[in-house]
């Protein structure tokens, strides 16, 4: 079965909004932000003059260590002359720049590689190459872009040869290696061998000789490719509009014309111009044809009108608006971190055969619930998904690593890679600050499974996540469900219940009557009769599975995809207790770049006093000190050590003392605002006070107060909010949010397994 087509609307704007965007607020796309502090005179002083003299003699020693000391290693330069923009032709160096500037906040939108546009006003060749050439000291890398066919070539040929950093024009290798992503996964479902398809390629320039010089890297041979221009078929002999790269790749053949070509053949590439294949040519080609219109901003041939000549096509475009997008920015950026992280001196054929390679093998794997809320439709491997889509999250972490392993494995890498899982692991982190956080949690899942419980084991995402956290290799996952149910869900998504993978049916357990007699003798004397203890274990999936949890046939527990926070606690809580001389609360993780906060109590406590302050104080540092971080806990309110009074001040120092008598082994201070407890240079003011650093444990003064601050966090300050996390109870259970997606789920299971805070 296929997947649905996805259809994503092209964008509707009039011209005065495209203007007024990228001249609302900071004119264009792009600013610099300083890495470093620049608030005080010694800042200063550091980040220049005297300072920097340091690091200019270390790096005047060993050129190696600038890559240490400077941008350099993360630094890509976007460079064009404007003689090829996009579909609009040469309109010169500064008409460039927007689409420049675009190029380098894709770069660090998907990838984390900062980038520099730089747009040099020549259509000289030599001119050109002499002014990119020198700028080598400044870059990790260098992007060409929009540079016409032949120029690119020579271009591209000499930098190459003079610089001894990656040189790439993207225009070329990007689409190629795309392409033959694509194309991989469309030979493998129409049962081809590459060295036996035949291929013609329309479009001479620079992306059709890229994508021929690839594929008969990856095996095609030379005799099963033809080449065609605007003059026709390239063929040994021909005089008329040649150069020395389309003879490279032409044919011993008698075909002649485009149409000649295409009779037979197994696959076209197109990239050319719209209309250039009919409904004639596409008739004429072999079973089960691969077509690959990649004209923008319109293909040489639509897949509706492919539909309307044949059923048996494999269809690719440039276009979001069909499916199979071959789209540049599933390459480019990533391919530029694997690169830039091994400092590779350029990137080569193997590197560029590598990312083509694991974007393949991507689009066979089953697709994340963050591809489906970006697109509308859940994406499965088949005749329309043979390519990822650009918003997977799982290509950052993917293709550098291939790349940067090419760039090993062929000696062009300066700095090697020991550790391609830690790698791998620290390349999620760019885009997600979570996956570095719970990396700790993940590592010892590994060393020591646990079997998770999923209540609401039915659900899609739930089976998502549950075959997910089977895979990484966490632990045994529970479902709890119809068997049937469960099954029919999971072959409707394409999901495999692999071994791992356990389904309970709470109505047809053979433990439903210990289940049924522990709980009722824990809600006797709370109005339930013996029949209602039954009918909770029988119907109710979060007490049947919190029954599991406390008898021992589980070691944790994770539900609320279908249920309200507060209706889970409250099922939860019928049938697991706090851990002795421990309070049940709420912690949040709030990750942003460089920093984790925990905030409590963000889930029970409303209006905590002394004692209740004391206690989820302790709780929420256990919390900082299993997930790796020494607690500096601040106790928040409206003033800072009594300025102004306030009532919540006094409650503060009373909890304090409670703290003070408890002896305990983490650092706290307050009242504080929020301000003083996170910026080093506000706290110096109070040099009576405790903290020897910022904050990274932050006890709100309310539940109010603690939900408003985390969801403005998440929302306005782009931080990554974890939690609530459950912390407190004999057993580890945690609730995800109604209608999570199956990442978070798998999140939240491992911190169940993990007893995060325990």
């Amino acid at each position: 079965m296929n997947a649905p087509i996805i259809r994503k609307p092209r964008p509707t704007f009039t011209d005065q909004e495209a203007l007024q965007f990228h001249q609302s607020g900071r004119a264009g796309k792009l600013e610099i932000v300083p890495t470093k502090p620049m608030a005080t005179q010694r800042d200063l002083s550091l980040a220049y003059s005297p300072g920097v003299a340091v690091p200019v003699r270390a790096i005047a020693e060993d050129p190696s260590r600038s890559f240490d000391y400077t941008a350099r290693g993360n630094m890509v330069a976007v460079i064009s002359n404007g003689t090829a923009i996009l579909g609009l032709g040469n309109l010169g160096a500064l008409a460039s720049k927007p689409v420049m500037e675009g190029k380098a906040v894709l770069f660090k939108r998907f990838a984390d590689v900062d980038s520099i546009d730089l747009e040099v006003d020549t259509e000289n060749v030599d001119e050109f190459i002499n002014a990119v050439r020198y700028l080598g000291p400044s870059f990790g890398g260098i992007n060409l872009e929009d540079i016409r066919a032949p120029d690119c070539f020579v271009i591209e040929s000499r930098l190459r040869e003079l610089m001894d950093i990656p040189v790439f024009h993207d225009d070329q290798h990007g689409t190629a290696i795309i392409a033959a992503a694509g194309l991989i996964n469309a030979l493998h479902l129409t049962g081809r061998d590459v060295t036996q398809t035949k291929l013609v390629c329309n479009g001479a320039g620079s992306a059709g000789i890229a994508c021929l010089e690839l594929i008969k890297a990856m095996g095609f041979k030379p005799d099963n490719v033809i080449l065609c221009d605007t003059k026709g078929v390239i063929y040994k002999g021909r005089e008329e509009g040649m150069n020395q790269w389309k003879s490279a790749h032409a044919a011993q053949t008698t075909a002649r014309t485009l149409a000649d070509a295409m009779e037979g053949a197994d696959v076209v590439f197109g990239l050319s111009a719209k209309g250039a294949l009919t409904s004639e040519m596409i008739a004429s080609m072999a079973p089960n044809p691969i077509i690959f219109a990649m004209a923008n901003p319109d293909p040489e041939i639509t897949p509706e009108e492919v539909r309307e000549i044949r059923d048996d096509a494999i269809v690719a475009t440039g276009r979001s608006d069909y499916p199979n997008q071959v789209n540049n920015v599933l390459g480019f950026p990533y391919i530029f971190r694997g690169a830039l992280d091994v400092r590779a001196t350029t990137i080569n054929m193997e590197m560029k055969v590598a990312a083509a390679e694991a974007l393949a093998a991507l689009a066979r794997e089953d697709v994340p619930d963050e591809v489906t809320a970006a697109y509308g439709a859940r994406p499965r491997f088949g005749r329309e998904y043979i390519i990822p889509v650009p918003f997977d999250p799982r290509l950052i972490a993917t293709i550098p690593c291939a790349v940067a392993k090419a760039a090993m494995d062929t000696g062009v890498a300066r700095k090697p890679i020991v550790d391609l899982d830690r790698y791998a692991q620290e390349l999620r982190s760019r885009r997600d600050p979570a996956a570095g956080t719970l990396q700790r949690v993940f590592n010892k899942l590994r060393r020591d499974p646990k079997r998770v419980v999923f209540a609401e084991g039915e659900e899609e995402q739930v089976i998502r996540a549950a075959v997910s956290f089977v895979n990484q290799g966490l632990g045994t996952a529970i479902l709890v469900g119809r068997e049937d149910r469960v099954a029919e869900t999971a072959s409707s998504l394409g999901v495999e219940l692999k071994d791992g993978i356990e389904i309970m049916n709470a109505r047809l357990s053979t433990r439903n009557a210990y289940y049924t007699d522990y709980l009722y003798d824990r809600l006797q004397r709370q109005g339930y009769l013996q029949r209602d203890a039954q009918r909770l274990v029988n119907q109710d999936r979060n007490h049947f599975a919190a029954c599991m949890l406390a008898l021992g046939d589980a070691d944790a527990m994770v539900s609320g995809t279908t249920r309200s926070y507060a209706t889970v606690m409250d099922d939860v809580l019928r049938v697991i207790d706090a851990k002795p001389g421990r309070r049940v609360l709420g912690v949040s993780m709030a990750l942003t770049r460089g920093s984790t906060v925990i905030v409590a109590d963000t889930a029970l406590t409303e209006q905590p006093g002394p004692e209740e302050l004391a206690d989820i104080a302790v709780a929420a540092a256990n919390v900082a000190r299993s997930m790796g971080y020494e607690p500096r806990v601040a106790m928040l309110g409206s003033s800072t050590f009594g300025n102004p009074p306030s009532e919540q001040a006094s409650l503060v120092r009373e909890a304090l003392k409670l703290l003070e008598k408890r002896r305990i082994d983490f650092e706290v201070d307050g009242e504080m605002t929020a301000d003083v407890a996170l910026d080093k240079d506000l706290l110096s003011t109070y040099p009576f006070c405790r903290l020897s650093g910022p904050a990274n444990v932050l006890v709100m003064p309310t539940l109010a107060a603690a939900s408003v601050a985390t969801k403005m966090l998440q929302e306005l300050g782009g931080s990554t909010v974890i939690g609530p996390l459950l912390v407190g109870l004999d057993r580890p259970v945690q609730i995800v949010p109604l209608g999570a997606i199956d990442n978070d789920i798998v999140n939240m299971a491992a911190l169940a397994a993990y007893n995060v805070g325990s």
